[in-house]
């Protein structure tokens, strides 16, 4: 099966929600609204990763941050149709 996938940046801050009264359940909410709101619209969440990326710092410089991204799939618009590409015929014997 052929997928495709889906990366968005992790929230970063927490976000009120009736219930959570500690700074990890406010951010679980706001992970959880971002998870749900992805998988209504077809996204599978496959896991969150640790990725380093170059900002430039300065006129010249650079520096290495790392960024939290979640990492989602879904099957490919051929495959969720159930078609599958055509098979490739042989080349003829030029022989």
């Amino acid at each position: 099966m052929t997928y495709e996938y889906h990366v968005i940046p992790a929230p970063e801050r927490g976000q009120k929600a009736k219930g959570a009264k500690t700074p990890d359940a406010r951010y679980a909410a706001a992970l959880a609204e971002v998870l749900n709101a992805e998988a209504a619209a077809g996204w599978e969440f496959q896991r969150a990763e640790v990725l380093p990326c170059q900002e430039k710092q300065g006129l010249t410089g650079s520096k290495t941050v790392y960024v939290n991204v979640l990492v989602f799939r879904r099957p490919a618009a051929a495959a969720a149709a159930g078609t599958a590409a055509a098979p490739v015929a042989a080349m003829p014997d030029a022989g």
